[in-house]
């Protein structure tokens, strides 16, 4: 074989991006044993790719291959190394650390020494596995050996004990280090800014003694988190340099802070817009309530040529639900949402969504059927949209085949079909019954506007002479022990529950409550058994 050839190997292997490949590879190195003397690193590199590929067991299969004819030396710590990276990264996480300590065991007993290259993996896979006292007895093995000074060992160690939440501990290892780089600096500001952070993430910013665009942005979403809108735009102003990410961040701090005008002001001014920018202020918009300036501004994005996306169609659909702009719905139905969105749950949800508050709930409910994927909002939004347009039968049938399809209901799917349920409290009930979780006031408030649209006050009275508690009445009573600092709000829809001379046998005069286990509080609707009945009192 030419040396040439050979020579080119390790940058082909690293290239090969198929398993067909790799064993061409793999099928040359076994056929031509020159290989082995001209290449010692090449079985290391092999068992490194097998991994990088996802041929787990085959990567197992060469390592133990290799380890026999090759049993000592820096081939061997190479080779081990190889195998343990591929189990950190590629799992098995344990097999890393079951590899880390049969290397003291190998080599005819002298064993093998680990390296500056072993540590940092054997450390990755603790914190995969979340075996946090094995990794700090590798910290004090680094320590020991010396190795704590270079920078992928302490790097390691650095991510460690920021999975493990130790800020402290990963501040002591970031000091540690003799020379921080820009990235090392900006990951741990990074990491005092996920944590809210922002006195320490400032400290270490004002500590480097060079930054970069990832700095300033770190630190800016920093301000822009914790709400200083201040500092942000002190921040903002003094960044010499600024890119698409700098803009869009101080457009959401802009718009959080209500500063509509200036949001509007410093999107015009940005020298580079992009489709993360033009959702950034389109989000914002509709978020806000602004939906005219969101229909507004869609227009000019298309003209600039960007092409929408899940997150923009979402934003529009918004505006046009609330606008009850449904020619415009329809539009975007049919000329923006590609194939390649349609999969997206969220987007089929706010077309369904649109559809509905716009009075279409047939189109609604046949771009609900065409979902590719459901999540339970998509769900919740289509019998909510059932029950609203007094198709409570279908909503009801509708929550039957969810459930027989497995999707769990939560609180918002109960409150649709407490919506769907409206004029038939009984059923009403039965499903809360039926719920998997506690019933919270805004499920029981749902309840009894059931209660209120049923105008038979017949079957109340068949109840009460059956000895049965009226419904309306068991909702309160609910409704009081759920939300029993509320005020006067349940004692209003009490009476408008109970209309007429039944209001007086439902409702008490405060004086008159007896018999009660609840705390009163003053001003609070409190409600108290007597008998078969329920007394609803305000003291």
């Amino acid at each position: 074989m030419s040396i040439q050839l050979s020579s080119r190997l390790p940058s082909l292997l690293k290239d090969c991006a198929s398993k067909r490949q790799f064993d061409q590879i793999h099928g040359l190195f076994v056929t031509s044993p020159s290989l082995r003397r001209l290449l010692p690193g090449l079985p290391a590199l092999l068992v490194r790719r097998a991994t990088e590929l996802g041929d787990t067991a085959h990567a197992d299969l060469l390592f133990s291959s290799f380890r026999e004819t090759e049993p000592t030396g820096p081939g061997a710590v190479a080779l081990y190394n190889a195998m343990i990276r591929g189990c950190a990264y590629h799992g098995p996480h344990e097999g890393a650390l079951e590899l880390f300590a049969e290397m003291p065991r190998r080599a005819r007993g002298e064993g093998l020494a680990p390296d500056s290259f072993t540590y940092p993996h054997v450390v990755d896979a603790c914190a995969r596995l979340r075996m946090w006292r094995a990794a700090e007895a590798v910290h004090c093995r680094v320590l020991k050996e010396g190795l704590a000074a270079v920078p992928a060992v302490s790097s390691s160690l650095l991510a460690f004990y920021v999975a493990r939440g130790s800020l402290g501990d990963a501040r002591r290892v970031f000091d540690g280090f003799r020379d921080k780089s820009i990235g090392l600096s900006n990951r741990m500001v990074s990491v005092y800014v996920r944590a809210g952070d922002v006195t320490s993430a400032r400290e270490v910013f004002d500590a480097m003694e060079t930054r970069d665009v990832v700095s300033w942005n770190a630190m800016l979403t920093a301000y822009v988190r914790t709400a200083d809108i201040v500092a942000a735009k002190e921040l903002f102003a003094a960044m010499p340099v600024k890119n698409v990410i700098s803009w869009t961040t101080m457009i959401r701090a802009l718009s959080d802070a209500g500063d509509f005008a200036g949001m509007r002001g410093l999107f015009d001014r940005m020298p580079e817009r992009n489709l993360v920018s033009w959702n950034c202020i389109l989000s914002s918009y509709t978020r806000h309530g602004r939906f005219w300036q969101a229909l507004q501004m869609f227009p000019r994005m298309l003209l600039e040529g960007l092409n929408p996306d899940s997150f923009t169609v979402v934003s529009v659909l918004s505006a046009c639900e609330n606008l009850r702009k449904l020619r415009l719905g329809r539009w975007i139905h049919a000329n923006l949402v590609t194939p390649a969105l349609q999969v997206h749950a969220e987007v089929g949800t706010a077309l369904v969504e649109m559809y509905a508050m716009c009075g279409d709930v047939a189109r609604a409910f046949v771009v609900f059927l065409k979902m590719y994927s459901k999540d339970v909002f998509s769900w919740n939004v289509m019998i909510r949209a059932l029950a609203v347009h007094r198709r409570a039968d279908d909503a009801l049938r509708l929550f039957g085949v969810m459930r027989k399809q497995g999707f769990g209901p939560n609180h918002f799917t109960f409150m649709g079909v407490l919506l769907a349920c409206s004029g038939h409290v009984d059923e009403a009930v039965t499903v809360l019954q039926g719920m998997p979780c506690r019933p919270d006031s805004d499920v029981w408030r749902a309840l009894l506007g059931g209660c209120r649209i049923e105008a038979d006050l017949g079957s109340a009275k068949e109840a009460i002479a059956d000895g049965h508690v009226w419904i309306p009445c068991r909702v309160l009573y609910r409704l009081t022990e759920l939300d029993i600092q509320t005020g006067g709000m349940f004692h209003k829809r009490a009476k408008s529950a109970l209309p007429g001379r039944q209001e007086s046998r439902g409702l008490c005069h405060p004086g008159e409550t007896r018999r009660g286990n609840l705390a009163k509080v003053p001003s609070t609707p409190v409600v108290e058994s007597a008998g078969n009945e329920m007394c609803v009192s305000l003291t």
